[in-house]
C-alpha cells in the first residue's frame, strides 16, 4: 500500500498545483487575454471543451459527457494499477502524473464545462495550442510510460 499512498499523494501535489494556477488565470484574465512573457511564450485565458489540442471542440456538446467519463474511468484503472505491487517506480510515477492531470482536468470539465488552458508556445507566427499544468503531468506520465518500457527485458 505505501506505493498507492505515494501514488496519490503525486497526483494530489499535480491537482493542487494544476488547480492553483486555473484559479489564479481565472481571476487576472478575462477569456481571451494574453500577456507576452516572451517572444516565444504567452499566457493566455482559453477555454478548451475539447481533448488534447482542442480535438472534438467543435462538436454539440456530446464531448463533455464523454470526456468526463473516459476520464473517471482512466482515474480508477489507474489507481488500481497503483495498488498492485508490481511495476518500476518510474511506472509508479507515471501514473501518478496521468491520474492527476487527468483529475485535474476532469475538475475543470465539472466545474466549468471546459478545461482552462493558459501555456501559450509559439514560434513567430505558428502556435502551439494552448494547455495547462494537467496536460504538462499527463505528457510527462506518457513520456515516463515509454522511458519505463524501454528498461524493462
Amino acid at each position: 500500500m505505501p506505493k498507492l499512498k505515494q501514488g496519490l499523494i503525486v497526483a494530489a501535489l499535480v491537482i493542487a498545483l494544476d488547480q492553483v494556477s486555473k484559479y489564479i488565470i481565472l481571476q487576472i484574465f478575462m477569456w481571451g487575454d494574453l500577456l507576452r512573457v516572451t517572444g516565444f511564450f504567452d499566457i493566455v485565458r482559453a477555454h478548451n471543451t475539447g481533448a488534447a489540442f482542442s480535438l472534438f471542440a467543435d462538436q454539440p456538446g456530446w464531448q463533455q459527457s464523454f470526456f468526463i467519463a473516459t476520464a473517471s474511468i482512466a482515474s480508477a484503472v489507474i489507481i488500481y494499477l497503483l495498488r498492485k505491487p508490481q511495476g518500476s517506480n518510474t511506472f509508479k510515477l507515471a501514473l501518478s502524473f496521468i491520474l492527476g492531470g487527468a483529475l485535474g482536468n476532469l475538475i475543470d470539465r465539472i466545474n466549468h464545462g471546459y478545461v482552462v488552458d493558459f501555456l501559450s508556445f509559439h514560434v513567430n507566427t505558428y502556435y502551439w495550442p494552448a494547455f495547462n499544468i494537467a496536460d504538462s503531468a499527463i505528457t510527462l506520465g506518457a513520456i515516463f510510460l515509454i522511458w519505463d518500457s524501454f528498461k524493462k527485458p
